[in-house]
């Protein structure tokens, strides 16, 4: 009897040594709802709040975005 796997639909891979940007999301998301509750204490009527650009970087996460691969040159990559 043969068990299945489950294989990816789109060729598309993350490009750094990391598996996942998790703790450096946590971290900017953490500094910005701080930033927003900090502004809107000092004045509670006002209704810009701080872009999310302004507190994190993505530059400095710690993978460097996606890219294609060729699926039939990295089969492995295909895997879940």
């Amino acid at each position: 009897m043969k068990m299945s796997r489950s294989k990816k639909k789109t060729p598309v891979s993350g490009m750094a040594a990391a598996r996942s940007e998790k703790q450096d999301k946590r971290l900017y998301n953490r500094r910005y709802r701080r930033a927003c509750n900090q502004s809107l204490h000092m004045n509670p009527a006002r209704e810009v709040v701080p872009l999310l650009r302004e507190y994190s970087n993505p530059a400095a996460m710690a993978k460097d975005g996606k890219a294609w691969f060729d699926p039939k040159k990295f089969p492995r990559l295909m895997r879940k």
